[in-house]
C-alpha cells in the first residue's frame, strides 16, 4: 500500500530549494530521551519546574539543580539515535538545501550525522560559566555529578548550557532559525507540540513567505490548522519512508 503522505511530501521537498526541518521533543522521546515532564518523575517529583530550570532555581540550590542535569545528561548518553534521525541526516546529505532546526538539547541529531543542526535551547551536554566570562565546556570534559565546579577562568559556578525558564534564546541561533523560516518553501515540524514560543512562531514565519508547512505527528498539535499537509506518523516511522523516497530517487533506485 502506497503511503500518500510520503508521496506528496517527497514532492514537495523535491519542488523547493531550501527545506528547513524544526523537530521537537517527541523525536527525543522515541530514542528513550526523557521529555521535561517525564524527567520529574520519581526522586524529582516533588520539585517544581521552576526549582529546577530556572535561574532562581540555581541561585538558590545550585546543588540540587546541577544532580538533576547530571541525571539528565547520563539519560541522554545512554540514548541512541533512532531511524528518524538518521533518516534527516541522509537527506541533508543528499539535498540541496536543508537546515536544522531542533528544540532538543540532547545532541542526537549530530550524533546521527547531521551538519551543524541549529539548537535553539542549547545543549545539555555542555556547560558554561554563570557570569558568561567566556568559558565553555563540552561533554568530553567530565564534570562531576554531586555539585557545580568553578569557572577555571573566574571561579563563577558553572552551567548547565540549556535555556532555562524566564530566559531569552540565544540571539544567534535564533535569528538564524528566523531567517532561514523566511527563505524556505517547505517547513517540516516533526515531534513538536507547537506550544513553546519562539519556536512555534516559525511555522508561521514561513507559511507567510509563501512556504508550505507539514506537520509530522503521532498527535494533533497547536500548529495543526495551519498546515498544508497533516501526516500521523511518528518520526522514526515517517521520515525514513520520505528518505528512501527522495534518496532512492537521487540514486536513481526509484520511479
Amino acid at each position: 500500500m502506497v503511503n500518500d503522505d510520503a508521496r506528496v511530501v517527497a514532492a514537495w521537498w523535491r519542488a523547493a530549494t531550501h527545506v528547513v526541518v524544526l523537530t521537537g521533543a517527541g523525536m527525543s522521546a522515541e530514542s528513550g530521551v526523557p521529555t521535561f515532564r517525564d524527567a520529574q518523575s520519581g526522586l524529582w517529583a516533588r520539585y517544581d519546574p521552576l526549582q529546577l530550570a530556572s535561574p532562581e532555581g540555581f541561585a538558590r540550590d545550585p546543588a540540587t539543580v546541577w544532580r538533576w542535569y547530571a541525571w539528565r545528561r547520563d539519560a541522554v548518553r545512554q540514548a541512541q539515535p533512532h531511524a528518524g534521525h538518521h533518516a534527516l541526516a541522509r537527506l541533508e546529505h543528499a539535498a540541496a538545501r536543508v537546515t536544522l532546526v531542533t528544540q532538543n538539547v540532547d545532541g542526537l541529531h549530530s550524533r546521527a550525522g547531521s551538519r551543524a543542526p541549529i539548537e535553539l535551547h542549547g545543549n545539555i551536554l555542555g556547560s558554561h560559566c554563570l557570569e558568561n566570562c567566556g568559558v565553555a565546556l563540552g561533554d568530553s570534559d567530565c564534570l562531576p555529578a554531586g555539585e557545580p565546579p568553578p569557572c577555571p577562568r573566574c571561579g563563577a559556578w558553572l552551567r548547565p548550557s540549556v535555556v532555562w525558564f524566564g530566559e531569552a534564546l540565544p540571539v544567534e541561533p535564533l535569528r538564524r532559525a528566523q531567517q532561514a523560516a523566511l527563505d524556505c518553501q517547505l517547513m517540516l515540524v516533526v515531534g513538536t507540540s507547537g506550544l513553546v514560543y519562539p519556536a512555534a512562531g516559525l511555522p508561521d514565519l514561513a507559511r507567510r513567505q509563501g512556504a508550505r508547512v507539514v506537520i509530522v505527528n503521532p498527535h494533533a498539535t497547536e500548529l495543526d490548522d495551519r498546515a498544508d499537509r497533516l501526516w500521523r506518523a511518528t518520526a522514526a516511522g515517517a521520515l525514513p519512508e520520505l528518505a528512501a523516497r527522495l534518496v532512492g530517487d537521487a540514486c536513481g533506485l526509484r520511479g
